[in-house]
Formats: C-alpha cells, structure tokens, sequence
C-alpha cells in the first residue's frame, strides 16, 4: 500500500483523482488539502461520491506521512507549493498542473506512450495537459518515425470540464446549451509543450502547428482532428501506429472512425487514421478528465510506484 495525500482537492481534477484512489486496490489516502473547503466533508463538494467516501478536507498536511503526492491546485500554484515547503527526500509527486511541464525542478513529462522508461525511474511527474495528450497522441508516431514533414493542421473540441469547476461566461448552462465556439485560435497554452515534445522526437520538425481549440456542448471529452502531408500509404500508416502503440495498454488504434462516447469515463485514448490523396488525417479522442488529467495522473503514479500500469484504471466508457 502507498499513502497519498491531495493538494488542492476541491476542483474537477481531485474529484476524479478522488473517485479512482478510493477504489485503487494499493492506496490509502491520509489527506484530501482544501483552504476554501477545512472541515467539510468531501462528498459535500463532489457528489458523487456521496456514500463512498467519508474523508473531509483538511487545512493542515503532513508531508512526511505520505508516498506520493498529488498536486491539483491552480496552474502557477504547484511551483510555489514547491518553494514553499520542505520536500521530504523520497516523496514521490505528480503535479496536474502546467507549472513543471519543461522537465525542471527535476519533473519528468509524464506522458507514457512517449518515455514509459523515463517515467518508472522518476519521482517527480509532471502531468500533461488535455488538449496536448490528446494531439500528441495524434501524432507521436510520425514524429517518432521522423516523418512530420509539413504544416500540421489541428481542431480539436472540448467538453465544459475543461475550463475548471469555477464558474465563467463560457461555462454556464445557458450560454453552453446548444452552442459551440473557437477560443484561444492558434494561441493556446498547451501549443508549448506539444511543439518542445515533437521536436524532442524528430529535431527537424521546423512547421507550424496550426491549432484551432472549441468549446462543446458537452461535460467531458476531447475529440482531435488533425491533418498534414505524409509519404506512406494508407496501409503502411495503420502499421506504424500500431506497432508504435503495440506496448500502451491504454491507446488503441481503431479500425473505424471513433467518437467521444467510445473513450468518456474512462482512462483509454483512441486514434483513428485515414489517408486521403498525399494528406493523413487523424483523430484522436480522450476523456479530458482522466486521460487528459486525473487518470493519466494514476496511470503514473502505477509506473513511479512499480504497479502494474493500468491499476485501478479498468472503467466502462458511458457508451450509451
């Protein structure tokens, strides 16, 4: 058994980190951390939770009587966290937000299906960002294959859980309800450590990535379509990736075309791909809060911790 311990446990991503360690077979939680929520009980704020979990926040944490910490506060907060506490030598820690996502600090970029190895040896994970495990997932094999070799053309949408449990203009009901909407158009944050990770992969990659984010009228979900030039045919393309995702055992590659519904609740990712004259095109699909955040968190801490890799990761999508 590991102990673990929560920072920042009132938003969507510890809900669901939440949700996967009480039923993980080799954790016990010792702390759930929330200022804003002291004292009060943590199915109060998540829910669902009601009747599963009786822990409540607590205001103060001892970092010496956990394992592996997870840190789930705000973007910017994980590296003051950091400067702000004596880490005790050995704790293993996995930060959901942005703030270590170039590797310093001593993080690795914990995405598996692209440095697995890296990953079993670190203490320290820096967990991607939604939209960037969902596009590189789209396009790791190329860039593996040194095969990226024009413009890469990305839309992807998102479900409103992507933009946090605080409540904007954007997120509530009545402007969400039947309505979609670009946002952040070749801008988006998460551009960064997806163009650093290709490079890392083929450093010839020197094209625009060209990534055009939405919003949906849904919860939860990412589904990326992306397009760019590629020499392979249809066939040696299918062979590529799947003797590149041969290993994951949670990224599949589809023999048809895939939808959201195949991938939300649970921790799996699927790709699809398809050539059309010289172009490929590619789509990808996550749920944003567990492969895209809390699940590929767990998925993780199993490798950091020498578990079996999907752990307390086997869920049923919501197919229907």
């Amino acid at each position: 058994m590991v102990r673990v311990g929560i920072i920042g446990g009132a938003g969507y991503t510890a809900g669901e980190l939440v949700r996967l360690l009480i039923n993980h077979p080799q954790v016990a939680i010792e702390f759930i951390h929330s200022t804003s929520n002291a004292g009060n009980l943590v199915s109060d704020v998540h829910g669902g939770l009601y009747g599963e979990c009786e822990l409540r926040f607590a205001e103060a944490y001892d970092l010496e009587a956990i394992d592996v910490l997870f840190l789930c506060s705000a973007h910017g907060a994980s590296e003051k966290f950091m400067a702000e506490n004596t880490i005790p030598e050995g704790l293993k820690i996995v930060d959901l937000a942005q703030d270590f996502r170039d590797e310093h600090g001593g993080f690795v970029y914990g995405l598996p299906e692209m440095q697995r190895e890296k990953i079993c040896s670190a203490t320290r994970i820096a967990n991607p960002g939604c939209f960037a495990t969902a596009i590189q997932l789209a396009l790791l094999p190329l860039a593996k294959a040194q095969l990226l070799c024009d413009e890469v053309h990305i839309t992807a949408i998102t479900g409103s859980t992507g933009a946090g449990v605080k409540p904007s203009a954007t997120t509530h009901f009545s402007w969400r309800s039947d309505n979609i909407s670009t946002y952040k158009a070749f801008s988006h944050q998460h551009l960064l450590e997806i163009g650093r990770n290709l490079r890392g992969l083929q450093p010839s990659f020197e094209w625009e990535l060209n990534f055009v984010p939405m919003r949906g009228d849904f919860a939860r979900g990412i589904l990326a379509s992306v397009y760019t030039e590629c020499p392979l045919s249809a066939e040696e393309t299918v062979e590529l990736y799947k003797e590149f995702y041969a290993d994951s055992p949670f990224c599949f590659v589809a023999e048809k075309n895939i939808d959201l519904k195949q991938v939300v609740n649970t921790n799996k990712a699927l790709v699809y791909v398809a050539k059309y004259g010289s172009k490929l095109h590619i789509v990808s699909a996550i749920d944003n809060l567990l492969k895209g955040a809390s699940g590929q968190a767990v998925e993780n801490m199993n490798l950091i911790c020498g578990f079996a890799e999907g752990e307390g990761l086997h869920l049923k999508p919501s197919a229907f």
